[in-house]
């Protein structure tokens, strides 16, 4: 194998799980050629966290826009074949991108891999790629090794679900993943700090809330991201 990986982390308050995600990228088993970390505008005390790195990785800093902007702007600095956009609470088991590395070199049908995971105390075990059910929930998570020819960066103008809108679109241009067995990467819970989504139990979104004169915030707020997703890529209720 000698694809180039560039490994992009956007972070907003994470001065405190930072350091645990960068050590796990320096200690995979296949490295990157290049860790690109995007502060998007913290105030806790990330910066001085960075200084531990420097010289081993590519630091940016930008006035706070929301993590798909930092996201793309990682994407603009990246000189790798390969991309992979990791959440600064996340902690890559060591054989991650030598795994999905190798994945992709077997199937060149696939533009990205993408594999299980933990998040706090619940473990998502990996759906084999099926585009039709993409196309009703969202299976893969941002954390994917994905060639960047491929790769069309993110909506800016999406605040959630983001990962969910950049499969669909890549779907849209003929584009698919797959699967790599195991779960390779554990992603820490920080409250409204963190950049992703909160996990409910699935039955909980199932509930019929329609019914009901009250619902859940985040049952709203996901309605309502779910709603948007749906209008642009033109989904089946």
């Amino acid at each position: 194998m000698s694809s180039l990986i560039s490994v992009i982390i956007p972070t907003y308050e994470h001065a405190e799980s930072i350091s645990a995600c960068l050590d796990s990228v320096f200690a995979q088993t296949y490295s990157p050629i290049e860790v690109i970390v995007v502060d998007d505008g913290s105030t806790d005390n990330t910066q001085e966290v960075l200084k531990k790195y420097e010289g081993k990785i590519v630091s940016v800093k930008q006035e706070n826009q929301g993590s798909n902007p930092a996201r793309n702007r990682g994407l603009q600095e990246a000189q790798g074949e390969f991309v992979i956009f990791v959440d600064a609470d996340v902690i890559m088991e060591k054989e991650m991108l030598e795994k999905m590395t190798k994945t992709l070199a077997e199937h060149p049908e696939a533009s990205y891999a993408y594999s299980g995971f933990s998040f706090g105390w619940k473990t998502f075990w990996g759906t084999t790629f099926n585009a039709e059910k993409l196309k009703q929930m969202n299976f893969i998570h941002t954390t994917s090794l994905a060639r960047r020819a491929d790769f069309p960066g993110f909506d800016n103008a999406i605040k959630r679900l983001q990962d969910w809108d950049v499969w669909l679109t890549m779907l849209e241009h003929g584009k698919k993943g797959i699967l790599v067995p195991g779960v390779l990467f554990q992603v820490g819970i920080h409250g409204t700090s963190r950049i992703g989504s909160a996990w409910l139990p699935k039955f909980v979104y199932q509930l019929p809330w329609n019914l009901s004169p009250w619902k859940p915030v985040s049952i709203k707020k996901y309605e309502a991201a779910r709603a948007i997703i749906a209008e642009k890529h033109k989904l089946s209720p």
